[in-house]
């Protein structure tokens, strides 16, 4: 008689492994959503139970309980993950708001097919550009002060553009000073955009952005204040 393996017998006699890795991070979710909006958590309840009690309510007046509780328990559950999402995103945003790389944490979560290349420029005053190249063509995020971020990615685009010829650029700034987009909206105004490319096209646009040679990154540290390197010390001999 043949031995079964004993994965197979663990998983038919078992429960799913994976099961308890995915409570594990609803709890973290749960946990990030109670410190950043404690009344979060019991509006998620309430609006599935209501959900529920607005079903169970009609089901008296139409006398048809038994089949409008089943709908009613899933319309509720429905109600309270999607709620609970809204506010797990919302969560997300505040923890990583005014933080630096902010933008690429919320570009590097966004669906659709999205190539996304952090800190494609920066300069000593830690003001960044991140490039994404979707079906709209090419992306440039910037993270900084105005005041130095119009030239950073003026410069970036530029850069692009001699291999990105005929395809958009769009280009936005992060931030809560005018003229920048807050960074709970850069999603929804990325999505927004039209669709100007195809799949063939687009990776045809990324394979040209990877052969493109890296732009200068600023040195770390002080510049010489005369401009020149410094020199070695000499060697001494005795």
């Amino acid at each position: 008689m043949a031995n079964k393996p004993a994965g197979a017998a663990n998983q038919k006699g078992g429960a799913d492994p994976a099961t308890p890795g995915r409570i594990q991070q609803i709890r973290m979710v749960a946990g990030i959503i109670r410190k950043s909006n404690p009344r979060a958590l019991p509006l998620v309840a309430l609006a599935g139970i209501g959900v529920i009690a607005v079903f169970v309510i009609a089901g008296i007046f139409t006398h048809l309980l038994a089949l409008v509780i089943p709908i009613g328990i899933a319309g509720g559950l429905l109600a309270a993950v999607i709620l609970f999402g809204r506010y797990a995103q919302s969560a997300q945003y505040a923890a990583v708001e005014g933080q630096p790389g902010a933008a690429a944490a919320i570009l590097q979560n966004m669906r659709g097919g999205w190539t996304i290349t952090p800190a494609v420029s920066a300069n000593r005053n830690m003001d960044v550009v991140h490039r994404a190249v979707g079906k709209p063509g090419v992306v440039l995020v910037g993270e900084g002060a105005p005041s130095r971020l119009g030239s950073l990615l003026a410069a970036e685009k530029k850069r692009i553009s001699r291999v990105a010829f005929d395809v958009p650029i769009y280009v936005f700034q992060v931030g809560s000073e005018e003229g920048q987009v807050p960074i709970r909206q850069l999603q929804r105004k990325l999505m927004r955009l039209p669709r100007n490319l195809k799949g063939p096209a687009v990776a045809d646009l990324n394979f040209r952005l990877k052969a493109l040679p890296q732009s200068l990154q600023a040195p770390k540290g002080p510049m010489p204040k005369t401009g020149r390197m410094p020199k070695p010390p000499r060697p001494r001999y005795r």
